[in-house]
């Protein structure tokens, strides 16, 4: 029972991750999103009363928000890094058979 048991708990976990996933590319697309629009608004907005007011508030959105995606990008990615040695050792050799064909192509 205790197989079993184990592939659960393995499922369960490998499903939360694609649920951190998932949702974290969600809150990426809504964040640009606003972000254009928050651009937007800075190119469009004329002089008044209210400029420096919303102009300020736009920029407390756009670092604030700026802070919780990297931050929830940090939290979601932080077991899987972009460089890890796999990746390192995997570019190294599909270098060399480049070189390795560009060679032999060179002098064929």
């Amino acid at each position: 029972m205790q197989p079993k048991q184990d592939e659960k708990e393995l499922f369960l976990k490998a499903q939360k991750r694609v649920r951190q996933i998932k949702i974290f590319y969600w809150h990426l697309a809504l964040y640009l999103i606003v972000m254009a629009l928050i651009l937007l608004n800075f190119y469009v907005m004329e002089e008044g009363p209210y400029v420096k007011p919303i102009t300020g508030l736009n920029v407390s959105i756009i670092v604030l928000w700026s802070i919780a995606i990297i931050v929830n990008a940090i939290v979601v990615f932080r077991k899987k890094p972009i460089f890890n040695k796999d990746w390192e050792e995997k570019k190294i050799e599909e270098y060399l058979k480049d070189k390795h064909q560009e060679e032999q192509t060179f002098w064929e």
